[in-house]
């Protein structure tokens, strides 16, 4: 399992003074109403950052972080990700999982047959789709439904699933 997870990723500066537009990466935005730091990172560094000013416009959310009151000093940001620590992640609830800790996951049938490693989490409206790479052949896109979805094993790395007829041939 992973220790970090994103939260959000820096779009563009909003304003002179110091504020960025993040997209939200996290299905519930107000969660930033309760996030005091973030990890930014650019993908060069790391770096703690507290926060201390949160605003929503439309499907944005406008963070300013201290001690960074001028365009100048976030304009570097463009494209950096907003991570947390793990232990300031939301509680999951039952059959609910963090989208990295399943990427990489082996995945069999329920007789135990090898069918490949989940690749992506595709998020569509009605469901996740997740997205299976399988050795030689096409990827397999299984929908994240409790009827295909049988079983996740965290600590084994390794879910259990049913592939409805018709879905192999897609």
């Amino acid at each position: 399992m992973v220790s970090k997870l994103q939260v959000g990723v820096v779009s563009s500066t909003h304003g002179l003074k110091g504020d960025v537009k993040v997209y939200p990466t996290t299905d519930d935005p107000s969660r930033f109403l309760d996030l005091k730091e973030v990890i930014l990172d650019t993908g060069r560094e790391e770096r703690r950052v507290k926060i201390s000013g949160v605003r929503f416009f439309k499907k944005m959310v406008i963070l300013h972080f201290e001690g960074m009151d001028r365009i100048e000093d976030v304009e570097r940001l463009r494209g950096a990700s907003l991570m947390i620590d793990r232990k300031d992640a939301v509680e999951l609830l039952e059959q609910e999982y963090f989208i990295p800790d399943l990427i990489g996951m082996k995945v069999v049938t329920e007789d135990g047959s090898e069918v490949g490693t989940l690749r992506e989490v595709l998020q569509t409206g009605a469901n996740d789709v997740y997205v299976i790479s399988r050795q030689g052949e096409k990827d397999l896109l299984l929908p994240a439904i409790s009827q295909c979805v049988l079983k996740v094993d965290l600590e084994e790395n390794c879910m259990t699933v049913w592939i409805m007829p018709g879905l192999e041939d897609l």
